[in-house]
């Protein structure tokens, strides 16, 4: 795992670019203020659970551009847990998924495939 290179400026950048799209911004601001403070990251595991927990009240009510919100959220924080290598970390392909998950939500949102692209190629 790249501890704390391209991922972290990638991680940034798709939610600076995703955030004004999310109708609940609690986590996703929650997760924005945790990547520029390292010492934070371990608390990732349990913002991923408050996501997580959010994404399954989403799932019941269907509501999927919440759902792919909060899936998206839920992979950005589990990646920040494992760059803290930390115990018991999460799957470690969690880091491939970010940017699928980025470009679902943006489709939902309306954001073009595009830019979501431009952020992690620039």
């Amino acid at each position: 795992m790249n501890y704390g290179g391209k991922i972290l400026s990638d991680m940034e950048g798709l939610i600076r670019l995703l955030a004004p799209q999310c109708d609940d911004r609690t986590t996703i601001d929650a997760l924005n203020a945790m990547l520029s403070e390292r010492r934070t990251w371990s608390k990732a595991h349990d913002l991923f659970d408050k996501i997580r927990a959010k994404t399954l009240v989403a799932e019941r009510s269907g509501n999927r551009r919440l759902v792919s919100q909060y899936q998206f959220e839920e992979i950005c924080a589990k990646t920040l847990f494992n760059l803290s290598r930390a115990n018991a970390p999460f799957d470690p392909d969690s880091p491939y998924w970010i940017i699928p998950n980025a470009i679902a939500f943006a489709r939902l949102a309306g954001v073009a495939d595009a830019q979501v692209i431009g952020v992690v190629a620039a």
